[in-house]
């Protein structure tokens, strides 16, 4: 009777050891599914190398930053274009006069764009450069973000540094970040990509992690309740959510489309994507 009441408690611990794994698989494939894009638009491929977008979210426009040529030449032929948010009215020529502009960030009738070794300032209804800031040491300055007080954050990944501007003065604000790239000002916090960790800076500096995921970060986007999404140069697009779990949106990298700084509209949930060396700029709708 002994063993009996074994074989059947045996039997028991056994299904429980199969079920629970199962369960989660299960669970985990539900989550996968919780969110998708879905393609709307993308021009051809005549975007002189996009590697930021910004919305204009009250004009329906998009600026998109042009490479136009190799990621860190100071050619001259970088600048920022002009796209309507349903991909037709596309202007190249909106401003030039830059080298290798990347990330975009705005405060008020301005465009703030990380160029190599400095900021450029852009004035919107006037089209046209204003003010270079000149960053000390900078040689790969990479993404921007604005403040809602305009405060301008930059990164430069090639010396492990995010840079702090404020009234058009900057100073040192994090060093010794490997990977430096995507930002994000959110109120009193500053998001920001260190190779494939997405971080927390706070206002006193305090750095806690909120998720990694498998490739280094470039495009850092909010989008509602704490989540993510998250973009990795080669071709990937990530939901991370606000307890740190991470699924895959979007892959690719087999096509050879990159997926850079992106831009997202919060209201029409909207997520648009420059494709680099694709040379396009692709909308999907995040359900």
């Amino acid at each position: 009777m002994k063993n009996n009441n074994f074989i059947a408690r045996q039997k028991r611990y056994n299904m429980k050891k199969l079920i629970i794994p199962l369960l989660l698989i299960s669970a985990m494939a539900a989550s996968a599914q919780e969110h998708k894009l879905v393609k709307l638009w993308e021009t051809d491929s005549v975007v002189a190398v996009p590697e930021s977008v910004l919305p204009d979210l009250k004009n329906n426009i998009l600026y998109v930053s042009l490479i136009d040529g190799g990621g860190w030449d100071v050619d001259g032929k970088g600048g920022i274009a002009k796209l309507g948010a349903d991909g037709k009215n596309y202007n190249p020529g909106w401003v030039g006069g830059m080298n290798a502009p990347k990330g975009l960030g705005r405060y008020g009738n301005r465009i703030y764009a990380a160029d190599i070794s400095e900021v450029v300032v852009v004035d919107i209804p006037a089209r046209k450069i204003i003010k270079k800031i000149a960053i000390e040491g900078a040689s790969g300055l990479n993404d921007i973000t604005v403040s809602d007080r305009g405060v301008v954050y930059v990164s430069d990944s090639k010396t492990s540094r995010i840079w702090k501007i404020t009234n058009n003065i900057p100073s040192l604000y994090l060093e010794n970040v490997k990977g430096a790239n995507g930002l994000k000002a959110i109120k009193g916090d500053l998001i920001y990509a260190e190779g494939p960790s997405l971080l927390r800076a706070d206002a006193q500096k305090k750095i806690t992690k909120i998720a990694e995921i498998p490739e280094s970060i470039d495009g850092i986007e909010p989008v509602g309740h704490g989540d993510f999404i998250v973009t990795a140069w080669v071709g990937y697009i990530y939901y991370v959510h606000a307890n740190g779990r991470v699924d895959l949106l979007l892959d690719t990298h087999l096509e050879k489309k990159n997926t850079a700084d992106i831009g997202y509209d919060p209201v029409k949930r909207v997520l648009y994507v420059p494709t680099f060396l694709a040379k396009r700029v692709t909308a999907y709708k995040l359900n």
